[in-house]
Parts: C-alpha cells; structure tokens; sequence
C-alpha cells in the first residue's frame, strides 16, 4: 500500500504480520516519526506492520547489555569485513570465546550510589 518502502520491509520480513522493535525512550522514537517522514498513507501502513516495545527509563540492565555490545564493535567490529557471511562467522567466535572466558560485568552501582542519584525520587519527611 505504501510508495515502495513496504518492498524493503516485505523483502527482510514477507511471512510477518507484525514486526516487533524495541528501542530506548529517545522522545523520536513513535510511530509519530513515520507521519513526520512519509505521506499519510504509506505512515499509516508502516504504523499498522510495526510494534513498538520501549525498554526501561532506569533499567539497569541495558548499560550492561550496552557495554557488551560496545565490546563487541572494539574487540570484533573494528574494520571492514567484506560480505554478511563473514560478518556472522566473526561474531559468532568472538561470541564463543566471550562465552568460553565466562566474561562478567563487574556492576558497581550499589544500594547507597542509587539514595544520593536518585535521591530526588525520595519523598521529603518534614520534622
């Protein structure tokens, strides 16, 4: 229905009736974009094929997941590679022995750290 973008979504996706994304709480992040950026119609059918899913304001776990992913492009992603296939198989061993090596994140962030960040979330107790 769209103006030729559905031919991308239909090529990587064709058997999807829905494709799920999941994005940080970046305020362009809605399906308000597609009508900023398309004509009605074709924002319309890109809105109606999506599913947007917003990962946590505070969560914890995506700076976790953040740096591992920051690892990977400095530690495997760092130059060209030439085809997709090539890419995988990179990835893939870099996964392995990431895995092997049993690599942790060594989370700092303590109980005390969050009362003096967040400490404005704190209700006030008047004496």
């Amino acid at each position: 229905m769209g103006n030729g973008h559905e031919a991308v979504v239909d090529e990587l996706y064709p058997q999807a009736e829905k494709i799920v994304v999941v994005l940080d709480n970046l305020n362009t992040h809605t399906p308000l974009a597609f009508y900023e950026t398309f004509e009605p119609e074709e924002a319309r059918w890109l809105v109606e094929r999506f599913e947007f899913h917003s990962t946590p304001k505070h969560g914890s776990w995506l700076n976790m997941a953040e740096i591992e992913l920051s690892a990977l492009v400095r530690q495997c992603l760092d130059r060209r590679l030439p085809d997709i296939q090539t890419l995988t198989q990179e990835v893939q061993a870099w996964q392995q022995q990431r895995n092997d090596e049993v690599v942790k994140v060594l989370w700092q962030f303590r109980t005390t750290d969050a009362r003096t960040k967040l400490q404005h979330l704190y209700p006030k107790i008047q004496v």
